[in-house]
C-alpha cells in the first residue's frame, strides 16, 4: 500500500511524457505539412480536434502500464531493461532493437488485422478511420480498447526480450515517428527509397495510405513481411506525390 502513491505518480508522469512526446511529434511534422503541403488539411480543423482528443486519451491509457513498468524496473528490478553498456556484446543491441520491433509488429498487424472484422471495426477501430483524409495528428486516435491493445506492447516485451534503456528509447522514437509520418498524407521519404529494394520491407506513408483508401490490406506497422506472408499487401498509394530527392 505504500507503493501506491509512487505507483499513481509514475503512471501519471509517463502519461504526460507520452501526451507532450505526441505533441510535439505531431506538431512538428503537423507544422512541416504545412510547410512543404500547404493548404493538405484546409478544412480539416473538426477532424483534427478530434484527433486530438482520442490521441490524448490514448495517451492517458498508455500512460498507465508504462508507467507501472517504469516503477517496477526503478524500485523492483522488475524487467529486463539494463543499463550497464557490457552487460550484453555490443552486436546484441541492434539486434534487440529489431527483436522490439519485429515484435511490436507482429503484434500490431495481427490485431489490426483482427480490428477489420466487422463486429470489432464498429465497436473501436472506426474511431481511427474516422480521419478521412489521416493527417499527422491521427498516429494515436484510437478508440480506447484499440489503445489498450497497442498500450501493453513494449510493457510485456520489457519482461521478455533484454534490452539497453538507450536502445529503449531509440525503439520507441521509431515507433513515434514511423507512427506519425505514415499518417501525415504525404511521402516523405524518397523515391528511390521507397520504390527500392528497402521500400519493399519497409512501411512508410505510401504504404499505410493505401490501408486508409481500401481498408482490407496493408495492416503493417513497421515491415510488410506479414502482409506479404498471408497475401494482404497490396502494393502503393498512387493518390499523393512523394517527395524525390534522388
Amino acid at each position: 500500500m505504500q507503493a501506491m502513491p509512487l505507483i499513481l505518480a509514475s503512471m501519471l508522469a509517463m502519461t504526460g511524457i507520452i501526451a507532450v512526446r505526441y505533441l510535439l511529434s505531431s506538431g512538428g511534422f503537423a507544422l512541416a505539412t504545412r510547410l512543404v503541403r500547404p493548404g493538405l488539411y484546409t478544412g480539416l480543423d473538426r477532424q483534427i480536434g478530434g484527433e486530438i482528443r482520442w490521441s490524448l486519451l490514448s495517451a492517458a491509457l498508455f500512460g498507465a502500464p508504462a508507467g507501472l513498468v517504469a516503477w517496477g524496473w526503478q524500485n523492483r528490478g522488475w524487467t529486463l531493461i539494463y543499463t550497464y553498456l557490457h552487460a550484453y556484446p555490443l552486436w546484441y543491441l541492434p539486434v534487440s532493437v529489431l527483436a522490439y520491433l519485429f515484435a511490436h509488429d507482429t503484434w500490431f498487424y495481427w490485431t489490426h488485422r483482427a480490428m477489420h472484422r466487422p463486429r470489432l471495426f464498429r465497436i473501436a477501430h472506426a474511431v481511427h478511420h474516422a480521419s478521412r483524409p489521416p493527417t499527422a495528428w491521427a498516429a494515436m486516435s484510437f478508440h480506447p480498447w484499440e489503445a489498450l491493445t497497442g498500450a501493453i506492447v513494449i510493457p510485456v516485451l520489457v519482461f521478455l526480450i533484454p534490452i539497453h534503456v538507450a536502445a529503449l528509447g531509440l525503439v520507441l522514437t521509431i515507433m513515434t515517428v514511423m507512427g506519425v509520418t505514415n499518417h501525415m498524407g504525404w511521402e516523405m521519404f524518397p523515391r528511390w527509397l521507397v520504390e527500392g529494394p528497402a521500400g519493399r520491407w519497409l512501411i512508410t506513408a505510401s504504404h499505410h495510405q493505401r490501408h486508409h483508401e481500401h481498408y482490407p490490406c496493408n495492416y503493417g506497422l513497421y515491415f510488410r513481411v506479414w502482409d506479404r506472408l498471408c497475401g494482404t499487401d497490396k502494393g502503393l498509394s498512387g493518390a499523393f506525390k512523394r517527395a524525390d530527392t534522388a
